[in-house]
């Protein structure tokens, strides 16, 4: 069964930088693409960006290109979401998501098949 616990969120002021971690377990990872999502209050649930287990390639939103890296470390079976000069309108609760599959890299929430609880970051200004 797979289990997606990310941690590591918080208050950060602007500018700041947060590293998000994803627990995964269950499985083997290998064949998955990672996505993070966001969704602030009021809000739809937004793509961050996504990374192949294995290849390492990794997409990004254009509000993350430049800010926000996603990475993994297969030992830990962990997937990071290093997050830099944080704004105010980064706020929201963040989310872990996996696929079971690596030939598309969709960017709706549809396209995952399991989900963390997700942890809150608030950037204040």
């Amino acid at each position: 069964q797979v289990q997606l616990v990310e941690s590591g969120g918080g208050l950060v002021q602007a500018g700041g930088s947060l590293r998000l971690s994803c627990a995964a377990s269950g499985r083997s990872f290998s064949s998955y693409a990672m996505g993070w999502f966001r969704q602030a209050p009021g809000k739809e649930r937004e793509f961050v960006g996504v990374i192949r287990w294995h290849a390492g390639t990794s997409y990004y939103a254009d509000s993350a290109k430049g800010r926000f890296t996603i990475s993994i470390d297969s030992a830990k079976s962990t997937v990071y979401l290093q997050m830099n000069s944080l704004q105010p309108e980064d706020t929201a609760v963040y989310y872990c998501a996996a696929r079971p599959s690596t030939q598309e890299l969709p960017r709706n929430s549809g396209g995952y098949n399991y989900w963390g609880p997700g942890t809150q970051v608030t950037v204040s200004s």
